[in-house]
Formats: structure tokens, sequence, C-alpha cells
């Protein structure tokens, strides 16, 4: 007669088993390229991040915005590059780069979350996992260090089960 076994192996007390593979939801590959493209969008937002919060402070502690180009307003000469009177205007046309560097770190986080969201997908870590990637481009500093760690982990995760991200 057979002996019944059961269907998947018992898992100890500690809740994972020693034996089972890490179940990742794409190759080797895949990772890498999610992981690469995090990495690089993790710096470019925390750098933007950056600039804006230097940016804030100028208009609303100096009452400052940066200018590129544009007519100096009260002598009429060229204005060429740097900083100006937000209230009235002090330069007459030109580029506000205040609010371009508003608008290119808001569309750069959008690129930033659907990094993390690809990553965060091929890894299947848990929800609040998500949360704390997210939150990296909108805290500064913080998608610097929470770029290391997630770096390091998932290394670590892949050289640890190789086999595991094989699946073609």
């Amino acid at each position: 007669m057979i002996d019944p076994k059961p269907a998947s192996p018992a898992v100890p007390a500690g809740g994972k088993a020693s034996g089972k593979k890490r179940r990742f939801g794409g190759t080797e590959a895949q990772i890498r390229s999610a992981l690469k493209f995090y990495k690089v969008l993790a710096y470019l937002t925390g750098a933007m991040l950056l600039l804006l919060c230097a940016e804030l402070v100028a208009r609303y502690g100096f009452g400052q915005y940066l200018f590129a180009g544009g007519t100096d307003a009260a002598t009429g000469q060229p204005f060429g590059f740097g900083f100006a009177g937000a209230e009235p205007p002090a330069v007459l046309g030109g580029v506000n780069l205040s609010v371009t560097v508003l608008i290119v770190h808001g569309w750069m986080y959008v690129v930033y979350l659907m990094s993390n969201f690809r990553l965060w997908a091929l890894m299947r870590w848990p929800f609040l996992k998500l949360i704390l990637l997210a939150l990296g481009g909108v805290v500064p500093f913080l998608s610097f260090i929470v770029e290391k760690k997630v770096h390091a982990e998932v290394e670590a995760e892949l050289a640890a089960h190789p086999q595991a991200a094989q699946r073609y």
C-alpha cells in the first residue's frame, strides 16, 4: 500500500520552511533591471527633492524666485541667471526655474513610484514595504537611505535563493 504524504512540507514553528525556495515575481535579470531602474530614480528624485527644499526656503524664507533670462523690471537691463524678487515680479519674461523644479520633481516622483511598484511586485514584498519605498520621494534624504537598504536586501535575497528566480 502507498503511504499518503502531505502536499507541502511541514512548516516549523518559526514560520518559514528551511528548504523552501524564495518565490520571486520574475527572473534574476528582471529583478536586477528593476533594481537598477529604482536606484537611478531614487538618486534623481532625492536630488530633486533637496533642490525643491532649497527652492522653497528661498521662496518662503526670503521671497526670492530663481529666474533664467528675461528683463530686470526695475532697470530694463537683460537678466541672466539668479534670484529675483517674487512680489512684485522683479523679472519680466524669462523662465521661472522655481516653478520648473516643482514640475520636474512632481513628474519624476511619478516615475519613481512606477519603479517602486515594479521592484515591489517582482520581489513580492508586503504592502508596507511599498509605502516605505514611496516615502523616499517625499521625505528629504530618505530616498538615499532606503535605496541603500533595499539594494542590500535584494542582493542578499538573490544570493540566498539563486534557483528561485529562474523561471524560464
